[in-house]
């Protein structure tokens, strides 16, 4: 199963793309797709759409998981949100994938075990989940690969979000991790 994790932005979106075979997830490729702030909101949404379609048409991923949106305090901030979110549905959809939507505290949760989990806490264990030599960079990146992570975990379970089990299961360390992260 391969899973393509987004954490929309219209100045920079992250993403992640995972693969679940047999045994523990692995990361494929991760990193950001950066608009220009200058430029004009439906030219940032097409630079959106150009970079998710394209790495759909490299990965041929399997499913989508989404970060859903959540409530900025500046309703602007949330309305922009939603022009991306909403042209990162239309590439899942048009290509035909099963699209996941997850809350950024279930994406933390499954993660780190802790749905209020900081950023840094996340891209740490990210990288130890998936082995890597360091933690994915930017945090963007990090919370794409973290929700295509969520996704790829709890599909293993059954569940939408129930992942947290799993990973303590595949990583003896994750308890201990989470617990000198909470510190």
């Amino acid at each position: 199963m391969i899973v393509l994790g987004i954490d929309p932005g219209t100045a920079v979106t992250g993403y992640g793309v995972v693969r679940r075979d047999e045994g523990a997830p692995s990361l494929v490729e991760c990193g950001i797709i950066r608009t220009r702030p200058k430029d004009p909101l439906p030219d940032r949404l097409c630079a959106i759409h150009d970079g998710i379609a394209e790495l759909i048409e490299r990965h041929k991923p399997d499913s989508m998981a989404i970060e859903d949106v959540f409530y900025a305090r500046n309703v602007r901030t949330t309305i922009v949100l939603g022009h991306a979110r909403g042209v990162v549905l239309l590439c899942g959809a048009k290509a035909g994938l099963e699209i996941s939507e997850y809350t950024p505290a279930e994406i933390k949760k499954a993660v780190c075990g802790r749905g209020t989990a900081t950023k840094e806490q996340v891209q740490y264990m990210v990288g130890s989940l998936l082995r890597l030599k360091a933690p994915p960079r930017p945090a963007d990146a990090a919370d794409g690969v973290a929700a295509a992570l969520a996704h790829a975990l709890s599909a293993v379970t059954g569940r939408k979000i129930a992942a947290a089990a799993v990973i303590q299961r595949e990583s003896d360390t994750v308890g201990a991790l989470a617990a000198a992260l909470a510190r």
